[in-house]
Formats: C-alpha cells, structure tokens, sequence
C-alpha cells in the first residue's frame, strides 16, 4: 500500500527543498545573465499588464501597458504576423523601471481590421494611425523598440518626430539590403508583378509552414519553441479578410525598401543610442544586417543572440537584461503632461 503525503508534509517537503536549494553556492554568472535572472525572478510574478484600446482617426487601437506611469517609456512595435502580444515578456519582465507601451497595428492583433477596399494598407497609412495614438495617449519623449514590421513604421514615426526620439532598440528590423536574404527573390518578384505572382507569395507568406519557419528558423534546438506562437499567429492570419489585408500590406513593402538610404541617412545625421539585437536564426533577415547599422552608427551595441526571427520567444531574460541596462545609461524620466 502507498501512503500519499498529507498537505502539511508537502508543505514541510517544498519549505526543505527551497531552503537546501538557496544554500547552494550560485554558479559564476555574466553581469548581464545575472540580471536577467533577476528581472525574471523579481518583476515576473509583480508586473501587471493592462489591456487597453483608444480610438485614433475612428478606429480602434488596442493596447498592452505596463509599469509607472512617470518611468521612462519605451513604446514597442511589432512585426509580422503578431502583435503586441509578442511583447508580455519584456512587459513582465522590465515594468519596474520602465513604461511600456505596445500597440497593435491597424490589420493586426486586436485592433480595427478595415476592409482593404475602404483603409489604404500602407506603411505610411499605418505610421499615421500609430502617430495618432501617441498624441492620444501624450507621449511626447520616449524610446523606440523596433521588431520586423515595427522598422518601417518606427522609422517613419522617428523621421517624422525626431525630437522624441531618446534611444532606438532594433531587433530583427531591416533598414539595408543587406538584410535582405533568398526568401525575398518570392517576394520582389511579386512586387515586381502582383498579378503574376500573388499565389506564390501567399503561399510564402502566409502559410502555417511559413509562420512556423518565422519563429524557428534554423534554429537547432526547437524544442525551445512553444508551438501556440505559430499557431495562434496563424489562427490571426485564418480570419476572413486577412489574406487581402496581408498581401495589400506587403506590397507596399517595396516602398521600405527604397527608404532605406533616407533611413541610414537619418541615422548618421543624428546618431541616435542605438542597440541592435540578433536572432542569428532568422531564416528572413540575414544576420549581416546586424553590422551593416554599424556604417551609419559605429557606436552601435550590436548582440547576435542564440534565437530566431522573434528572439523574445527563446531569450526574453537575455534581451530585458540588455535593454534596461542600454535604457538606463540613455533614457531619462518622462517629461510632465501638461
């Protein structure tokens, strides 16, 4: 017969566990992987996250926002195909110190997803939506956190507003051709012919094969990866409608790419803070693009991490600990609302 432990005895049983388990000597640890550690220990289980929606030309954004109000804000744009979701982790993780704000595009998440044949699908269009939600909420300084799709949006934002630019955090977002890797002979090919060539790039694009290779890439160690990032990414992309709004949105992406030059331009002349993290994984964008922002700005911080398209998914510990300390050194309070 087997005695099962009462409720006390396991209580007794998990107090000896974590008391042997803390008198353990802790084992040497780089300053950055230290602090990782405690930002997940500490601010993990103690940041709460709101999920908010303003309304910005008529439509409805949806948003994620963590930390005090008066902390210095770092506002996080998302790739594709996900959303502000892609950000909790940093969220749980950095609320403390900082605020964080991370918006969903129009088309994306869970904000408004207008019928293409009434909302223009552009980078421009979206940059608009997105300048409209800062004025909304009053932020007039912050810092920008780049990921894929949030380049072109956060460059044009940037460009548009650069007085409230603090620092720039880029993380698998492009801004030179040298980022741009064999994935994309598809995709010019259709910019280059929409009609002849939609069907392919839809089938490069949007597939669950597609949203899945995003997020492992080529990364040996897939069993790091929660599949729900691709699946539910892919259940987004299954809604009616999406499939014109994506196809119209990457159109447009041709435009990015002329910009380029107007981008590293921009860089050079006013020399942002600038830290670069990299998914060395990323079967997309090509880890050279990491050392191509060097040219523009040769004090760059550039990190080539162990991860993928989205290194939040592998490595949040890593990039919270890199970020608040990159933050801390070039990002001050936030200014007073009037």
């Amino acid at each position: 017969m087997v005695t099962r432990p009462t409720t006390s005895a396991l209580a007794v049983i998990g107090a000896l566990v974590a008391s042997a388990a803390a008198a353990q000597p802790s084992p040497p640890q780089a300053a950055g992987t230290e602090m990782g550690r405690r930002i997940g220990t500490e601010t993990a289980a103690m940041a709460q996250v709101s999920y908010r929606t303003v309304a910005v030309d008529g439509l409805t954004v949806f948003y994620r926002e963590a930390g005090p109000r008066d902390a210095p804000i770092l506002l996080l744009l998302h790739g594709f195909p996900s959303s502000s979701r892609m950000y909790e982790p940093l969220l749980r993780r950095m609320a403390r110190s900082h605020r964080l704000i991370a918006p969903d595009f129009i088309g994306f998440g869970h904000s408004s997803a207008p019928d293409p044949r009434s909302f223009a699908y552009t980078f421009d269009r979206l940059a608009e939506v997105v300048d409209g939600f800062t004025a909304a909420l009053g932020l007039r300084r912050y810092s920008l956190y780049l990921q894929d799709y949030g380049g072109p949006v956060g460059f044009r934002l940037a460009l548009a507003h650069p007085e409230r630019v603090e620092a720039i955090v880029v993380q698998n977002a492009v801004a030179h051709e040298d980022g741009l890797g064999p994935l994309w002979a598809t995709r010019r090919a259709f910019w280059a012919d929409r009609a002849a060539h939609e069907a392919a790039l839809r089938e490069n694009f949007l597939s669950l094969a597609a949203t899945r290779l995003r997020h492992v890439g080529t990364d040996p160690d897939t069993a790091a990866y929660d599949p729900d990032l691709w699946t539910d990414e892919f259940a987004f992309l299954s809604r009616p409608g999406q499939g014109d709004i994506q196809a119209d949105l990457f159109y447009d992406y041709r435009t990015n790419v002329a910009r380029y030059p107007v981008w590293q331009d921009w860089l050079r002349r006013r020399k942002p803070p600038l830290l670069v993290l990299w998914g060395r994984y990323d079967p997309s964008f090509q880890t050279a693009e990491a050392e191509a922002y060097r040219r523009d700005l040769p004090d760059a911080e550039v990190h080539i991490l162990d991860a993928g398209h989205f290194a939040l998914d592998v490595r949040a510990d890593e990039i919270a600990a890199l970020t608040t300390a990159f933050l801390s050194r070039h990002a001050g309070p936030a200014p007073r609302r009037d």
